[in-house]
């Protein structure tokens, strides 16, 4: 019963790397082949040389990636805790101007 809690389980899929450097966008997506999702406490590792586009261009590349899943127990604390930890990445100020 515990080892189906805290299980992980990989895959392979291919995937479609797009990269943007303009001005305009500067964003980084990732699109798996076949409608594979992630959901939440999975990690993906997508391989390949790193990717550098220059600036005012955007680059479309087939790559593949490794999905490590999470087991139940992994994702259940992700989504438990995951609005906590984006929060933190948040600043707020109710003044007129922001000091750092």
């Amino acid at each position: 019963m515990i080892d189906r809690l805290l299980r992980k389980r990989s895959e392979d899929v291919c995937c479609t790397v797009e990269v943007s450097n303009t001005f305009e966008s500067l964003h980084a997506h990732v699109r798996f082949d076949g409608g594979v999702t992630v959901e939440p406490g999975d990690e993906v590792l997508v391989h390949g040389a790193p990717v550098e586009v220059p600036y005012g261009e955007t680059a479309y590349l087939r790559r593949r990636a490794t999905i490590r899943r999470a087991g139940w127990l992994e994702r259940q604390w992700t989504r438990a805790t995951g609005d906590f930890e984006f929060m933190e990445l948040c600043e707020f100020s109710f003044s007129e101007r922001a000091t750092l």
